[in-house]
C-alpha cells in the first residue's frame, strides 16, 4: 500500500528539520555532518514527492476538448473553455455539412487540339546580334 501524501509531507518535514539540526551541529564531528546531509536530502525527497502527489489532483476535470483541458497549461476559465468548445463544435458541424451537401465540381476537359498560335515568331539570332551591334555603335 503506497503511503498517503499527508504522511509523506509530515515525514519529509520531520526529516528535513532533523537533518538541518544535525548539519548545524556538524562542528562536533564529520559523521554528524554526513548523517545530517543524508537525512536532510531524504527529507527533501519525501517532501517533494508528497507535494507532487498533493498537487497532482488539484486540477478539476472539465468536459470538452482535450486542448482546452486545464492540464495542458491553458489559462481559460471554464466559461471561456465552454464557449470555445461550442464554437469549435459549430465550425466542425458546418464544415461537415458543406462536405456532404456540395459535390465536387467536375473539372473541364482539356481541348483535343491546342489553340491556334496568334503571336509572331521571335526574331532570329542573327537579327538580335546585328541589332545589339548597331545599338553599341550609337
Amino acid at each position: 500500500m503506497p503511503p498517503s501524501k499527508g504522511m509523506l509531507l509530515c515525514v519529509g518535514i520531520l526529516l528535513l528539520t532533523v537533518g538541518g539540526l544535525l548539519l548545524m551541529c556538524w562542528g562536533w564531528s564529520a559523521v554528524l555532518f554526513v548523517v545530517g546531509l543524508v537525512v536532510s536530502l531524504g527529507g527533501m525527497g519525501l517532501l517533494v514527492s508528497g507535494l507532487c502527489m498533493a498537487t497532482k489532483n488539484l486540477q478539476v476535470t472539465m468536459p470538452g476538448h482535450y486542448v482546452l483541458h486545464p492540464r495542458t497549461g491553458t489559462c481559460f476559465s471554464p466559461q471561456q473553455a465552454l464557449a470555445i468548445q461550442r464554437r469549435l463544435d459549430r465550425i466542425r458541424r458546418e464544415m461537415s455539412e458543406d462536405a456532404v451537401s456540395r459535390a465536387p465540381e467536375p473539372e473541364a476537359p482539356l481541348p483535343s487540339t491546342p489553340p491556334p498560335w496568334t503571336m509572331e515568331p521571335p526574331p532570329s539570332y542573327d537579327a538580335v546580334m546585328k541589332g545589339q551591334e548597331h545599338s553599341e555603335q550609337l
